[in-house]
């Protein structure tokens, strides 16, 4: 790849007036090569309008200087471009690649966006142990095994794995847990696990189970079924009931997770189907995924999008991104055609090294199955729509309580969370005209080392310096008239602050050290006894105030509150939980996961590591003479 950018060529305009974005555009066609690539459009401030990509990008970038015949989109988007950036791609099908990933990472305004873009949740089967466990993963394949999925939602994942554990009893447990249990826990007690850990099954007989559970999840559902309701059957002529019940609870196991699955399509053994219905200038994309014959859930999606795009442009935008940085299938059901959609096929295909066929069905199941989705996709985007029009009154009723000029865009509620001081945790939500932004949550970890134990005026002091002091470095002061009514902005319309008159007083005294004095702060203060429905306003220049009861702005405002109350408990929960597992060991240099396992297999704990003498260290295996003196210098020293 080649990347050029900068000023368009001296004398691309012929008077003193400002150019036009048009012209702008126009300075850079000279240069530009016959071949694919990638742009990008930028504005005065630096900021990326537009990511696109094209086969020939002279011809490409010379069609926005036409301005006749351009969309008011288009309109918009050439009119405040001040400068473009290129980047030479061998294919084209590398530009669709790049073009994808540049999107996802700058967010360009006037391009179709992916929201909520976590990935998705898979099951796991062990492959580096000689007792594989099962679990749920995110991420990277790194460590060995089988992984099936993607499933639509951690729920999902969690139920399958639950009743695969009742099914086929394999453990759940970590590594380190199981080397060291000395007799079965309680899910072998509950039927869940058939307790390798302690010897209760032979390590051949469990390696059955697990084929047998990898069988199901790789599609031989009814072959595994039939073989179970046998063994059941010959358990039951020869009278021997115990294990014929057995075997009855894991059949229903294995029903009660197809039973939760919904259609399981006959023809279509591995396919992900894409439905975009279109309606009041929103696009719900529904996502269902089908592997090994059986449906593993769906996700709807509502990308940001002009509102005079239709559904198939948005579904076109929204693929690449979405397979980004996801495993594409062998075929991609779509209910609408796309434009390039043999070339995303393609790039699709090269990427995942076998063929990716995609394909909008006219007839037969495929198409029920695209209908389906097209109906799911209907039913959530009328259920968006509903709670995003709840949502606009709602936030009107704020600007109307709290005396604002707009209804505000971007919501910004503020909570501490800690016991007695320890594990201190400030936490921001945020929320806007589509509920909460869960993307731009923050925690922050108190760092001051000499506030008192439980001061929450100096972690509130803290958190907002944080917070405030670096959005003014990456964004700049704050202006009311650069409000944005297209996105949420990086600025915060109101702040809510979770306390009282102090709280706010902090607050207001922050805000005021670095300049800023046009944010609205207000303070809430929780009622007698912590009683929600009676919480007290405070708000500089006004005097305290409540709400009726049952005011629909109180109820909202009290959602945010409570929603930054969930998220800052989490959060301190989260960091309590790792210094409570946290073990010394973790911290001596050049004690890795093999080496640990080894001293806690010896002596039981890190606490009796810690007594051991250097001549006991030594004894374990993989414990050099030097390592021993480490470890030894290493626990002394703690405690000296």
């Amino acid at each position: 790849m080649v990347e050029t950018s900068g000023d368009p060529p001296a004398g691309a305009a012929t008077s003193d007036r400002p150019r036009s974005g048009a012209e702008i555009i126009g300075g850079f066609v000279k240069r530009l090569p016959n071949a694919p690539g990638v742009y990008r459009m930028i504005d005065l401030k630096g900021g990326v309008l537009y990511v696109g990509k094209a086969r020939n990008l002279k011809k490409r970038v010379q069609s926005y200087t036409r301005l006749a015949g351009q969309s008011g989109r288009l309109m918009r988007m050439i009119h405040q471009t001040a400068t473009m950036e290129f980047v030479s791609t061998k294919t084209e099908t590398e530009a669709l690649l790049l073009e994808a990933n540049l999107i996802k990472r700058l967010r360009p305004r006037f391009n179709v966006l992916l929201r909520d873009d976590k990935s998705f949740p898979y099951i796991l089967v062990t492959g580096d142990h000689p007792a594989p466990m099962i679990a749920k993963h995110r991420g990277a394949r790194s460590r060995s095994g089988n992984y099936f999925g993607p499933f639509a939602s951690a729920g999902a994942v969690g139920r399958t794995i639950s009743a695969l554990q009742r099914a086929f009893l394999i453990r759940s447990c970590s590594d380190a847990v199981f080397e060291s249990r000395t007799r079965p826990c309680l899910l072998f007690q509950i039927k869940r696990c058939s307790a390798p850990c302690t010897g209760e099954i032979s390590v051949e007989n469990y390696a059955g189970l697990v084929g047998e559970a990898k069988n199901f999840l790789s599609g031989k559902s009814r072959a595994v079924h039939t073989d179970l309701a046998r063994q059941m059957e010959q358990a039951s002529d020869r009278l021997d009931f115990e294990t014929a019940a057995v075997y009855r609870d894991r059949i229903a196991a294995l029903s009660h997770i197809q039973s939760h699955q919904g259609i399981n399509p006959r023809t279509v053994n591995e396919a992900d189907l894409f439905a975009a219905h279109n309606e009041g200038g929103r696009t719900c994309i529904q996502v269902f995924f089908f592997r090994t014959g059986q449906n593993w859930g769906n996700r709807a999606y509502f990308p940001r999008a002009d509102k005079s795009l239709g559904p198939a442009e948005v579904l076109g935008a929204f693929l690449s991104q979405f397979y980004d940085d996801k495993p594409a299938p062998r075929l991609i059901l779509l209910s609408h055609e796309i434009d390039e959609r043999d070339l995303l096929a393609e790039a699709l295909s090269q990427r995942s090294n076998f063929k990716v066929e995609i394909t909008v069905p006219r007839r037969g199941e495929k198409k029920e199955l695209v209908d389906h989705g097209l109906a799911n996709a209907r039913e959530a985007l009328g259920r968006e729509l509903a709670e995003a029009s709840a949502q606009k009154t709602l936030l009107a009723g704020v600007a109307e309580l709290f005396g604002l000029s707009d209804p505000p865009r971007r919501v910004e509620v503020y909570d501490n969370s800690h016991i007695m001081g320890t594990n201190a945790v400030g936490a921001m939500i945020v929320a806007g005209p589509d509920g909460f932004v869960k993307g731009q949550y923050r925690k922050f970890n108190i760092r001051s080392q000499d506030l008192a134990p439980g001061d929450d005026y100096a972690m509130m002091r803290e958190v907002l310096s944080r917070r405030f002091a670096r959005l003014m470095r990456e964004a700049g002061q704050r202006v009311s008239a650069d409000r944005d009514d297209e996105t949420i902005g990086p600025w915060p319309d109101v702040v809510l602050i979770d306390g009282g008159r102090g709280q706010l007083s902090i607050a207001t005294e922050v805000l005021a050290e670095l300049g800023i004095s046009d944010l609205p702060l207000i303070g809430i203060a929780k009622g007698p006894e912590r009683d929600a429905g009676r919480e007290t306003f405070y708000m500089a220049g006004r005097q305290p105030f409540n709400l009726p009861p049952r005011d629909p702005v109180l109820y909202f405002v009290q959602r945010l509150r409570d929603e930054a109350h969930r998220f800052a408990i989490g959060s301190h929960r989260a960091r309590r939980k790792s210094d409570i597992t946290r073990n010394p060991l973790d911290d001596v240099e050049g004690i890795g996961p093999i080496r640990k396992r080894a001293l806690l297999r010896h002596f039981g704990s890190a606490k009796a590591v810690g007594r051991a003498s250097v001549e006991d260290l030594i004894a374990v295996d993989g414990i050099s003479n030097e390592m021993a003196s480490a470890i030894y210098d290493y626990f002394h020293e703690q405690s000296g």
